[in-house]
């Protein structure tokens, strides 16, 4: 092989290494491996399974989309604010030795209407004890103020005391990212639990500049994956000439897009910088597909009954706990069946 045959086979090997969707490094630090590829498809697989319509196939790990990565799942509770329209749930994974927390994306009778709305937010709240900070006072709220933090908290104690100070994963996707992110802060701020990780898929903005700095500084390894021209990461609106005032992402993004290299196509998981708005990724691009906010890294994120809040299941006959609002909590007692539910 001649000197030119040699460097174009180098050049392929280096193409196919950077496209292969193994882990990746940051530019300039070969060393530091901050985005692990294959714990983002296992995670991306558990913030898919919520959008199972039927509560008693997720409670016992037995539905259509609880194989693959995330066999095995060890379900501890699942929560229903039905008032709400919001869920959560709870368990342990020992393929990769960790809580697993998920919460589930919107349930608005149409997506779009959803995305429309999120156009016209403004920052609305003051985070708490963070001078200058200011959320979005529906995502906050979602997690904050309704039975699914309290519940959230409680199966991640139980689930820990039954296999030990393991870390802890938070996911979710769509506006189940976002209160994601407020989740993973709130056990590292108000709880002062270790070892709390967070990755989300397709999540909207949340806070602005100094919310995002608050942020990195307790969570400075959370990940959110963009995936193409998703429209959500990019909403509420980020307005360059107010960068205080606006929305701005906390870091770090790692947007998975196509690139290609003439007649081939290669999906490419880049790692972006640490400002929150890295202007080479997914802002490079118009945010303008629901179609792509939907697929995340080839799996379906697509809800079996985006119409409602309504619990498809019998769930009567599964061990629960329901308040005086109807809100439910699923539990699994270790040692009991699922089959056994309190008298409330």
């Amino acid at each position: 092989m001649g000197r030119r045959g040699l460097v174009k086979a180098a050049l392929l090997v280096c193409l196919l290494v950077l496209c292969s969707g193994r882990e990746l490094t940051i530019k300039q630090r070969p060393s530091t491996t901050i985005y692990n590829s294959t714990l983002a498809k296992t995670l991306v697989e558990y913030a898919s399974a919520i959008y199972t319509a039927d509560l008693t196939q997720l409670f016992t790990w037995t539905c259509a989309r609880c194989g693959d990565l995330i066999e095995g799942f060890e379900m501890m509770e699942i929560v229903v604010d039905v008032e709400n329209c919001l869920q959560a749930y709870v368990g342990f994974a020992s393929n990769i030795n960790a809580v697993v927390v998920v919460f589930r994306g919107t349930q608005e009778n149409s997506i779009q209407n959803w995305i429309e709305d999120l156009l016209w937010k403004q920052l609305d709240l003051d985070y708490p004890g963070m001078a200058e900070a200011m959320v979005h006072r529906g995502f906050y709220s979602a997690y904050h103020n309704t039975t699914i933090r309290d519940g959230v908290v409680h199966g991640i104690q139980r689930t820990r005391k039954l296999f030990g100070d393991v870390p802890i994963m938070v996911t979710g996707h769509s506006m189940g990212g976002a209160m994601a992110s407020f989740c993973a802060l709130d056990l590292v701020v108000n709880h002062g639990l270790d070892g709390v990780k967070l990755m989300t898929f397709g999540q909207p903005r949340i806070g602005n500049a100094a919310f995002a700095s608050f942020f990195k500084k307790y969570l400075p390894h959370a990940i959110r994956v963009t995936h193409a021209h998703d429209i959500v990461p990019h909403l509420p609106p980020y307005f360059s000439f107010f960068p205080q005032k606006t929305y701005h992402h906390f870091p770090r993004e790692v947007w998975v897009h196509n690139v290609r290299v003439g007649s081939l196509i290669y999906s490419v998981e880049q790692i972006c910088d640490d400002s929150g708005e890295d202007p080479t990724c997914s802002r490079s691009v118009s945010g303008n597909s629901v179609q792509d906010h939907i697929y995340y890294l080839g799996v379906s994120m697509h809800a079996e009954a985006w119409n409602s809040c309504r619990i498809v299941t019998d769930y009567s006959r599964l061990r629960h706990e329901m308040d005086l609002n109807g809100n439910i909590v699923l539990s699994k007692q270790p040692g009991s069946s699922y089959l056994e539910h309190s008298d409330q």
